[in-house]
């Protein structure tokens, strides 16, 4: 017989069938719900910047964490961030440091940055041959470095590239600056060669600078702390031009050529007329400087000046350098001839 009213065992079966569908439409709509909560855009960074920067302190739990980046309107609500972190496991693996989200950046994005440790990297740089008071410019011009700082002696520090961290102290960078020179100069005095003419470190931070000063081509330097060390070796003055501009300018750059009246002042750093050494290093020496002065090419060599393509040419003899001044100055009326404006 047919009967038109659903069995029980049917009707049974359909309601299972409903509540199926409609737990699957739960998990569907739940599910795309969860992934536009860790891959869709986050909130756009504040005043339509195009990132945000958000410090995060060492020891910072999730929930600090997700306030933190609440408050600089990285994430929408600090809740979800921490459920998000828990849901990808990386409650134990967040870095601090100093970060740069993008704007709308992705829940998923934000954490595995912070996973990675992706922080932002700063930066200073002290070249080699500049004076400490300059180097103490460039400090005072790092804007995510904090506090005043003195100037130090010169030849304290070792000119190179320093990582530094938001909010770092100046004088913290410069502490760790005149660290590098200390451990850089105890390890290369260790290495030096027998019988050189000063007595000290200090004293070959004291040549190194001069020498720093005298050379921009790397390969010269030994050769010209060569020169100089014959010359301490017979009692010759140095006759470093760079000691006179310090004894004018304090190392600042003169913007002209040096004077016959500074050449012959008599101050403590005129090496013309003095021999030795200056009272003090007129800069901060590079590693490879210090190393040239401690290590210095075996030559016979009193003399060199510049030869034109930004190196110099080197003599033995006082006839020999002369004929290589000669040469030097005709390169040098040449140029401000071409220099001179046509008549």
């Amino acid at each position: 017989m047919v009967s038109g009213t659903p069995r029980p065992r049917a009707r049974f079966l359909a309601f299972l069938a409903g509540v199926a569908a409609t737990f699957l439409l739960v998990l569907i709509f739940a599910g795309a719900a969860a992934w536009m909560t860790l891959y869709g855009p986050g909130p756009e960074a504040k005043g339509g910047a195009g990132s945000t920067i958000v410090i995060l302190r060492p020891g910072s739990g999730v929930s600090e964490i997700g306030a933190t980046l609440k408050r600089a309107g990285v994430v929408r609500s600090s809740e979800t961030f921490r459920l998000a972190v828990q849901l990808l496991g990386a409650d134990r693996s967040l870095r601090a440091g100093e970060y740069q989200f993008p704007s709308g950046a992705s829940l998923n994005d934000i954490i595995r940055k912070m996973k990675s440790g992706q922080v932002v990297r700063h930066f200073v740089t002290v070249p080699e041959g500049r004076t400490s008071a300059m180097a103490v410019r460039i400090l005072m011009a790092e804007s995510v470095l904090v506090g005043d700082v003195e100037v130090p002696p010169e030849g304290s520090i070792l000119p190179e590239t320093y990582e530094v961290t938001r909010g770092e102290t100046r004088a913290a960078v410069l502490q760790r600056m005149r660290d590098a020179r200390d451990q850089a100069l105890a390890e290369l005095w260790a290495k030096r060669a027998p019988g050189l003419p000063f007595e000290t470190p200090e004293d070959a931070i004291n040549l190194a600078a001069i020498v720093e000063k005298e050379t921009s081509v790397p390969a010269e330097r030994p050769r010209v702390a060569g020169v100089y060390i014959n010359r301490l070796r017979k009692g010759m003055p140095l006759a470093a031009d760079p000691t006179i501009v310090y004894g004018v300018s304090k190392g600042e750059p003169l913007g002209r050529g040096i004077r016959r009246s500074e050449l012959d002042a008599d101050t403590p750093w005129n090496t013309y007329k003095r021999a030795g050494l200056p009272p003090h290093p007129i800069a901060n020496p590079g590693r490879a400087s210090i190393a040239a002065v401690l290590n210095p090419a075996i030559t016979k060599e009193l003399f060199f000046v510049a030869d034109g393509t930004g190196g110099h040419a080197f003599a033995e003899t006082a006839a020999e350098h002369d004929r290589n001044v000669l040469k030097w100055r005709k390169i040098e009326a040449e140029r401000a001839a071409r220099a001179r404006p046509p008549a």
